[in-house]
């Protein structure tokens, strides 16, 4: 079965067709920018432009950076702050000819795709979910269930939101070495598991691709820390399942 995944990110906007037995694309994706200021009509243009690429018809899972709840978002730390209160799901939908659409928060998105398909498989205990990018998302998992909506990114490190310092933009930002961000990246960890007390942190993110080089200076943090499996790739494919989900009313 194959159902479409759309990825709203702050700096792209990527989609493709999933192929839900395999957990993975049934396409190679299809990626535009992120428009400059990304307001909601803006980035609803990107994301029917996405989805017309394949000339896609039926259901589509869209993920959003924020909070969402019921297809609203609530909060829009790194796009327009003219999201706040948007029915995206409405938005989408009537931009891509009234196909349904579901929405949610990119990293569960992105945490729903390994917990299934990827690093996460079989763990039934505590499991965290980071995404490292523009900023940091985060999804929490206990039991194989996700707690949506977490937002640990925003934590306060330092005086500063956390994916200030610790996220793969501040790294890029500020052109720190890998051993400098990852003992940022170490602090957050740390931080993060003193709330929490995972047994896993699954590092997710385009860094992810580059995990040899900063997850083996990660010390002090007791929980065993992995690159995701699914990469970047993970909120394309919790999209879909989000959208299939809903589809089959579960």
């Amino acid at each position: 079965m194959q159902i479409f995944g759309v990825d709203i990110g702050g700096s792209g906007i990527k989609g493709a067709p999933v192929d839900l037995e395999r957990g993975d694309l049934a396409q190679e994706r299809h990626k535009v920018l992120t428009p400059q200021p990304a307001t909601p009509h803006g980035v609803a243009d990107c994301v029917r432009e996405v989805v017309e690429h394949f000339e896609w018809t039926g259901p589509v899972g869209v993920t959003f950076p924020g909070v969402i709840t019921n297809g609203t978002a609530r909060t829009a730390a790194n796009v327009d702050k003219s999201w706040i209160g948007t029915d995206i799901r409405r938005l989408v939908s009537e931009r891509i000819g009234g196909a349904p659409v579901t929405v949610l928060n990119d990293a569960d998105a992105a945490g729903v795709a390994e917990m299934h398909f990827g690093a996460g498989r079989g763990r039934t205990g505590t499991v965290i979910v980071l995404t490292l990018g523009t900023g940091i998302g985060s999804a929490l998992f206990t039991g194989g269930r996700l707690v949506a909506n977490t937002e640990l990114g925003h934590l306060e490190l330092h005086g500063h939101d956390a994916e200030k310092r610790a996220s793969s933009k501040a790294r890029e930002d500020e052109d720190l070495s890998w051993e400098h961000w990852a003992r940022r990246l170490q602090k957050y960890l740390a931080h993060v598991e003193m709330l929490f007390s995972p047994e896993l942190f699954i590092i997710g993110g385009g860094v992810s691709r580059k995990a040899h080089k900063f997850l083996p200076l990660i010390k002090d943090v007791e929980a065993a820390v992995v690159p995701a499996e699914l990469q970047n790739n993970a909120g394309i494919v919790g999209a879909a399942m989000a959208a299939r989900a809903e589809a089959q009313g579960a």
